[in-house]
């Protein structure tokens, strides 16, 4: 980045460095050498609508205002391994992991230094975000929530709303998916044998497994991505599935006969983190402070019905939409919080008792 490009950054980004300079922590006044030669970022977004969504919303504003090009490149669900590596290569492909859950946070710094510290804790903005969507390591951008979808072309008369109805194949009959991943589903699986959200943790897998085991015989795939789920949900090839209500709520947008039952919704909170060892990230910083403001994360509600971290968004949200967003309070209130460090300490070992499961 040039000089005049440099005179470009933000009023608040000036006043911002000065802040952090007088509050002790590593940023400097101006760019580094290194930072200023660069024009671009690249950030890891989930895919599907989020790759649109995240481009209008913060993407495109933020090269406008800084001058900053950010490039958007999508990824696999939970992408460990590839944050792995890239840090351990060297190679920077991706400036910041966007959108991935905390829960990968977590598991990359049990199993090592993969993500650098953000230190933006005590900026204006970002105090704005609750502490349950946010740590030393990663900043939340909308929460999540795993959610029953299901077809009400097939279910005229009567609905299915809760995860015991998923697993009722006798009032409930249809085709069925679940997800590939131990993740949620054994938090499901629990939901529809009786166990209640203050007993949920941690999971007891041998009851999870055996009420999974009534009902593979009934699912008819088990997806891999948010895409696969909505894809098949919207053309009818399942009747019901567990999935994200983003997924869902964005086929029913589309005009696909789609309903969605929040009973014991599952929610996690998906973040922005910045890559160890990346050559801009004093620029990732400013990026992930621009995206926390209030109007950007606003700015992402029309097009995703996942809920802003920053509850301020919702000064500038139609209240409307509002009522469809995950950190409703009407939504929140019978809902689950997924315990990331449960998963991060157990999820290698549970994941591969699963997926030999899976083939048996």
């Amino acid at each position: 980045m040039g000089s005049k490009d440099l005179l470009h950054l933000s009023r608040r980004r000036l006043l911002l460095t000065g802040g952090v300079m007088a509050s002790g922590l590593a940023a400097p006044a101006v760019w580094t050498s290194a930072n200023a030669q660069s024009r671009r970022i690249v950030v890891r977004d989930p895919g599907g609508p989020f790759s649109n969504a995240f481009k209008v919303a913060f993407f495109e504003p933020f090269k406008k205002e800084t001058g900053v090009e950010v490039v958007g490149v999508s990824s696999a669900n939970e992408p460990v391994s590839q944050i792995k590596g890239i840090v351990q290569s060297g190679a920077k492909t991706w400036d910041i992991a966007g959108g991935i859950s905390m829960a990968t946070v977590h598991q990359l710094k049990t199993d090592g230094d993969y993500v650098e510290p953000h230190r933006l804790d005590d900026d204006p903005v970002i105090k704005e975000i609750p502490a349950e969507f946010r740590n030393e390591l990663a900043i939340g951008v909308e929460v999540y929530t795993t959610a029953l979808g299901y077809r009400t072309d097939k279910y005229k008369d009567k609905a299915p709303k809760t995860w015991a109805d998923f697993f009722n194949v006798t009032e409930f009959p249809g085709r069925r998916a679940m997800r590939k991943n131990p993740a949620d589903t054994m938090e499901i699986a629990l939901f529809a044998d009786g166990v209640t959200k203050e007993q949920m943790y941690p999971l007891d897998i041998e009851r999870a497994f055996r009420k999974l085991a009534t009902i593979k015989p009934h699912v008819s795939a088990w997806w891999t991505s948010g895409a696969q789920a909505t894809q098949m949900l919207a053309t009818g090839e399942v009747d019901m599935i567990p999935t994200w209500s983003s997924r869902s709520a964005a086929a029913a947008e589309q005009g696909a006969p789609i309903a969605i039952s929040y009973d014991n919704n599952i929610w996690g909170t998906d973040v922005w983190a910045i890559l160890k060892g990346g050559a801009n990230i004093e620029i990732c910083r400013e990026f992930i402070r621009f995206a926390s403001d209030a109007k950007r994360q606003a700015a992402l509600a029309p097009f995703i019905v996942n809920g802003p971290t920053n509850p301020n968004a919702y000064k500038h949200i139609d209240e409307a939409r509002a009522k469809h967003l995950t950190t409703n309070p009407a939504y929140r209130a019978n809902s689950l919080q997924i315990n990331d460090a449960f998963w991060a300490a157990n999820r290698d070992k549970v994941a591969e008792r699963f997926n030999a499961w899976l083939l048996t």
